[in-house]
């Protein structure tokens, strides 16, 4: 089994790489939908979450309203580190068991984890290899201003929280550019895809 990072910045377009490798025959865990499930009353991260920051960030329903907890940490370099430390690990032991489950099933499997800060936490060094979805920045603000509905001044505080796309290349196997077409960055996926195959055999 090869072991495959895929990370990016803000609206990089990450998700839509990982999309492309998983239908080119790649095994795709979302760290992102993980984050959520953990956060899940039930979840493995919810009680701990809820004793940290206090009944303000649960709904009506009983849910912990991501929105409201985002809120909490933005802007509190502690606070965020304190959520981290909470949803992390958990989030880890669920990637690990389930590239366990593909490892089993197919030991040839190449296995790519989606995750927003990879690089940040040090996690990128659990894998093989690392891929990295860039942008220009303005692209980003633009897509980011498009898909979750904020304003130039949201994305620009929400970019000057992240490692920069620059400083991230630094760490990373193969660059996928995807400021162009979908086509241009499809060729490219593929092109990774096939580097990542030929390691396997």
């Amino acid at each position: 089994m090869l072991r495959v990072g895929l990370t990016g910045g803000l609206a990089s377009g990450k998700s839509f790489v990982g999309r492309a490798l998983a239908d080119l025959g790649c095994h795709l865990i979302q760290a992102d939908q993980l984050g959520h499930e953990v956060l899940m009353p039930g979840g493995e991260a919810f009680a701990a979450v809820l004793n940290e920051f206090g009944p303000s960030i649960v709904d009506e329903n009983g849910t912990i309203d991501r929105k409201q907890l985002a809120d909490e940490v933005f802007g509190n370099p502690a606070r965020l580190a304190l959520l981290n430390s909470l949803v992390h690990p958990p989030v880890i032991r669920r990637e690990e068991e389930m590239m366990a489950g593909f490892a089993a099933k197919d030991p040839r499997a190449i296995v790519v984890v989606e995750a927003a800060i990879l690089i940040e936490t040090g996690s990128h060094k659990r894998f093989d290899r690392l891929v990295l979805a860039v942008c220009a920045e303005e692209q980003q603000i633009q897509r980011a201003m498009s898909r979750d509905h904020l304003n130039r001044q949201q994305a620009l505080a929400r970019l000057s929280r992240q490692m920069p796309l620059a400083e991230k290349r630094k760490f990373a196997d193969y660059v996928i550019d995807t400021s162009g077409t979908k086509e241009e960055t499809l060729r490219q996926t593929r092109e990774v895809y096939e580097a990542l195959r030929r390691i396997e055999t």
